[in-house]
């Protein structure tokens, strides 16, 4: 790129100058005088009509000559003074003219192979940052994303790319910060189920004299785990396919899937006490009908999850700013907006305190509503009710 560069800037040059002197030998040209004036002609007149003249002799006027041999003479004389100073006057034109064009050309050449050297000096300038960015992007792995280019200087395109390559180092760094996180997560997550299991195990093994009673809450025991590491896997397999975004598309009606998520929770609803305002309008889009109905059926989830006895829960669906939306609102613990944001995140739990009606979930909920709406391009916010509870509201595309 430097050499090409300086290829570039030279070439540029040689031909602006190869102008320049063009221009400069055509003024020249039309400058300098193509025929000789009266001064001349009457000063090689003089030197043609001395004797010691080598050249074309004129004729010199005799006493005896009458008016128009005089007049003839003088015509020669005339004819021949005007031929000799034209042809001095067109050698001194040429002289003049390939010297000028001798001395330009030479310093053209001269001046090209400065520009030459300017030009790789100033390249190699300009493409310093190019070389910044490439030595971090040689620098960069997964565990060292923390370094920056921080390029300094002026607001041009250079340092746009810098700030770009930033950015991403940025992300990519949280990416994979956030990614260790879930995996450590992940990992202690499926790990406290097998505890369980083991333990309870263990603990009837150990007994001598084990009853079919004491079996009976073993193998109890052993189902409640087996189902949590079971939702727990579900849960993780659905967040994996909505971050990958691949699924079949088709049209669906996001008041049909909530319809269903709240005759699936209504056992739970009851327990709890819990009132449902729902007001079903037509919600069509356009999306992964596996994933999408596994967003909807979180919201509901949620909000039967972290809701308190006597509470209340509403569900709103239909169209807003020309895409289909579902919001659930539930009362429940008052939430921090500074913790709003952080309610999406794989395995934090919203509340200390889940719904009385509900199983301590594995903090993958709301996480999962995000990566569907990301995986289908649509829209997510979050809001605290001032009294306790949370609202979220969904907008996916409609085509």
């Amino acid at each position: 790129m430097r050499l090409r560069l300086t290829v570039i800037y030279s070439s540029l040059f040689l031909v602006a100058g190869a102008a320049l002197l063009s221009v400069t030998y055509g003024l020249v040209a039309g400058i300098l005088p193509m025929r000789a004036s009266p001064d001349q002609v009457s000063t090689y007149i003089s030197k043609a009509s001395s004797t010691q003249f080598s050249g074309p002799k004129i004729c010199q006027p005799k006493p005896d000559f009458s008016g128009a041999e005089i007049k003839q003479c003088k015509d020669q004389a005339n004819s021949v003074g005007q031929a000799l100073a034209d042809a001095a006057v067109q050698a001194e034109r040429t002289q003049t003219l390939n010297r000028l064009l001798d001395d330009a050309l030479g310093g053209l050449a001269l001046v090209t192979l400065i520009s030459a050297l300017l030009g790789w000096i100033v390249a190699g300038r300009v493409l310093r940052p190019v070389h910044a960015i490439t030595a971090a992007a040689r620098r960069a792995s997964e565990e060292n994303l923390s370094e920056r280019i921080a390029l300094a200087g002026p607001s041009d395109e250079l340092k746009e790319l810098a700030d770009t390559f930033d950015g991403m180092l940025g992300r990519l760094e949280s990416a994979f910060a956030s990614q260790r996180r879930f995996v450590a997560n992940a990992s202690h997550e499926l790990r406290t189920p097998l505890t369980v299991m083991r333990t309870a195990i263990d603990v009837t093994l150990a007994k001598p004299a084990r009853t079919p009673g004491q079996l009976e809450v073993m193998a109890a025991e052993v189902r409640q785990a087996v189902d949590r590491a079971e939702a727990l896997i579900e849960a993780l397999l659905t967040l994996a396919r909505s971050d990958r975004g691949q699924g079949p598309r088709s049209a669906l009606d996001l008041a049909v899937f909530a319809e269903d998520a709240l005759d699936a929770a209504a056992p739970a609803i009851r327990a709890a006490s819990i009132t449902v305002d729902s007001a079903l309008e037509p919600g069509t889009a356009t999306g992964d009908p596996v994933l999408v109905e596994r967003l909807v059926t979180n919201l509901i989830d949620n909000s039967v999850r972290h809701n308190v006895k006597d509470g209340w829960i509403q569900v709103r669906t239909g169209h807003r700013d020309g895409m289909a939306f579902i919001s659930v609102a539930n009362s429940g613990p008052v939430i921090a907006g500074t913790e709003v944001s952080m309610l999406f995140e794989p395995f934090h739990r919203g509340g200390p305190n889940p719904g009385p009606a509900a199983a301590p979930g594995a903090g993958l909920g709301l996480s999962i509503v995000r990566s569907v709406v990301v995986a289908h391009q649509g829209r997510v916010a979050a809001q605290p009710i001032p009294h306790g509870g949370l609202e979220v509201t969904v907008l996916l595309p409609v085509g």
